[in-house]
């Protein structure tokens, strides 16, 4: 069977981790690497054998890929992902989906179109303590949800642009996407209240001068279920990579994910205390997840369907986020209009 020609659009630290698992699947082969950064997009497809392009529809033609990955800053992802549609190419793009909610709905309506696969990078689905704890709430294990907290800390800044709310709706979406995401999956409910609080601790001691800036997040969110969900998300946090969450039902508890890394602890002596492991990075900590996510996106390109996570999914998200800032900004808890059917 011939392999999924994939272009990997972006080759910064997502579309790097993105190549890592491609190449471990087998019905898929990575036709070339896209990045307006020169330098950057041949650094990566000189490790990884292939051509680089500088122009998304150039490499399309040049390669004649049938897929791409699009790993690029938030305020590309509209365009890119419209021009890979137009060329008939499947898309699996990263969140969050885009900046707004018209366009997600323009990307949507042109995969639909084009007749497209459009799956959006919401990868904690596939890791496995997640996707169980989806079973077991499917099942009614736990009975009905009623609250469910998701939380997210990253190290490290985000990137520059990522610091602008007009280029990326801010850490709300840029870290906490998957939060929303998470929420509204595991409760299998609809956002349609959000209120929010940030604050903003460490961003001038590291050179942020943007001025809506916020490195702290907390939000309440009310679903249609009439449950209830709180999100807190904090980048930079220095300790390592932090996401976990809880969902607590009528008849049970459930509990995903452990702070600590590895279950190890490591004693060495009396004044010092215990040390335990944590994770680092979010592609140690979602290895499973990536690697899952892309063999999903692979065989639904290949074999038709509708993919694990669709754009419905990711507007869903992006209009929570957008909800949460507008929140904050104004002081006020918002209420998202009913979505159309």
């Amino acid at each position: 069977m011939t392999p999924l020609r994939v272009l990997l659009v972006g080759a910064g630290r997502a579309g790097a981790n993105h190549a890592r698992h491609l190449a471990h699947t087998a019905r898929a082969a990575v036709a070339g690497v896209v990045d307006a950064r020169a330098e950057a997009a041949e650094a990566l497809a000189g490790r990884l054998g292939v051509a680089h392009h500088v122009s998304l529809p150039e490499a399309i033609e040049a390669t004649r890929a049938d897929a791409v990955v699009i790993s690029t800053p938030t305020f590309t992802h509209h365009e890119l992902a419209l021009q890979a549609a137009e060329a008939g190419c499947h898309i699996l793009c990263e969140k969050p989906m885009a900046l707004t909610e018209a366009e997600c709905e323009a990307m949507i309506a042109v995969a639909r179109e084009a007749g497209v696969v459009l799956q959006i990078g919401f990868m904690r689905r596939f890791q496995p303590e997640f996707a169980e704890a989806r079973r077991r709430i499917e099942e009614g294990r736990i009975g009905t949800p009623m609250v469910v907290k998701s939380l997210t800390r990253g190290p490290g800044l985000p990137p520059p642009w990522a610091w602008d709310l007009r280029r990326s709706n801010g850490m709300l979406a840029e870290v906490t996407s998957h939060d929303f995401d998470t929420v509204r999956w595991l409760a299998g409910a609809e956002i349609v209240r959000v209120y929010a609080e940030v604050a903003n601790h460490k961003g001038a001691a590291r050179g942020v001068e943007a001025g809506e800036f916020y490195d702290n997040a907390v939000v309440t969110l009310r679903l249609d279920s009439d449950a209830v969900a709180t999100i807190d998300g904090t980048c930079p946090a220095d300790y390592g990579y932090d996401a976990r969450v809880e969902v607590v039902g009528t008849e049970g508890l459930l509990v995903i994910g452990d702070v600590r890394g590895t279950a190890l602890v490591e004693v060495r002596d009396r004044d010092e205390g215990a040390i335990t492991p944590v994770h680092r990075t979010w592609p140690e900590r979602f290895e499973t997840a990536y690697r899952e996510q892309i063999r999903a996106f692979v065989d639904t390109a290949m074999s038709g369907g509708t993919p694990a996570v669709t754009g419905a999914d990711g507007l869903a998200a992006v209009r929570a986020v957008r909800a949460a800032n507008r929140s904050w900004q104004e002081g006020r808890p918002v209420t998202l209009e009913p979505v159309a059917a």
